[in-house]
């Protein structure tokens, strides 16, 4: 692979024609014209036609393809002598490094744009591809030319129009000479944020449910050994007073039925 660039400073502002690359490996080859270190438009060898990175420059702007095809010409005849000095010596892939990101605030059911950045590519063949649960998604996807960067590696951009929901999550696989097997980078929705002072509400309100469960508890418990111990208060209707003796002592008395015919009777137990 080759890689030429010329470029022409003017002012606080840089443009850059090329650079232009050309490899061997399935003939293929790109010129690019940046300015301030933007991409405005690229020519693909196979694809014979200038992209421009915002289609609406293409509205306002020209570039002759041409041009682009003739400096990747050049580079090709140029890339023969070079092999033939280096003996043959190819060039040494390098690991690319993966980043999959939302265009915009993920809201679901919202329809949104996710973006995997490939960055550190060389040499520049790569082949990305977008898996949602696991199978491989062809419908609204979009990538980017190669994007030089100032260390002769190359930056490019695939993009996924989805609508996210609770239930898909999505993988960039990455498969590169430079890896030694498919890298896929996962993303999946983010879980919704609790609203602010839910969770101390929360605890707040068990809280109170737990006091108000022990004061009713308690309250029970009290009046119920009360009646146990013989208080006064816990006498129905009609229950008669214990009689005071004339020592004052006092006998205590059971009330009851007596037989099936209901005749009452009455029992005398231990005198105070």
């Amino acid at each position: 692979m080759l890689v030429s660039p010329l470029r022409f400073f003017q002012a606080d502002h840089m443009g850059s024609y090329g650079p232009a690359f050309y490899q061997s490996y399935d003939a293929s080859g790109q010129f690019t014209h940046d300015f301030d270190g933007e991409q405005l438009f690229s020519v693909d060898l196979k694809t014979r036609e200038v992209a421009w990175r915002l289609p609406e420059l293409g509205d306002v702007a020209h570039f002759d393809l041409q041009t682009g095809l003739v400096s990747i010409a050049m580079i090709r005849a140029h890339l023969g002598v070079l092999v033939e000095r280096s003996n043959g010596t190819g060039a040494t892939p390098v690991p690319p490094r993966v980043t999959v990101l939302p265009k915009a605030r993920v809201e679901l059911g919202k329809p949104n744009v996710l973006i995997c950045i490939v960055d550190n590519i060389f040499p520049p063949v790569i082949s990305v591809t977008w898996l949602r649960n696991g199978r491989l998604v062809t419908e609204g996807v979009f990538q980017t030319s190669f994007y030089p960067q100032p260390d002769h590696s190359f930056r490019k951009f695939h993009y996924l129009t989805f609508v996210p929901t609770a239930a898909d999550v999505y993988d960039c696989r990455v498969e590169h000479w430079g890896l030694e097997q498919p890298l896929l980078t996962h993303w999946e929705p983010p879980l919704p944020a609790a609203l602010p002072g839910t969770t101390e509400t929360l605890v707040f309100a068990l809280g109170l449910a737990i006091g108000l469960l022990g004061f009713v508890v308690g309250t029970v418990l009290i009046i119920t050994g009360a009646c146990v111990s013989g208080a006064p208060s816990c006498r129905g209707p009609g229950s008669p007073d214990r009689p005071e003796r004339a020592g004052g002592g006092r006998s205590e008395t059971l009330w009851g039925r007596k037989g099936d015919l209901g005749e009452p009777w009455t029992g005398v137990g231990e005198q105070r």
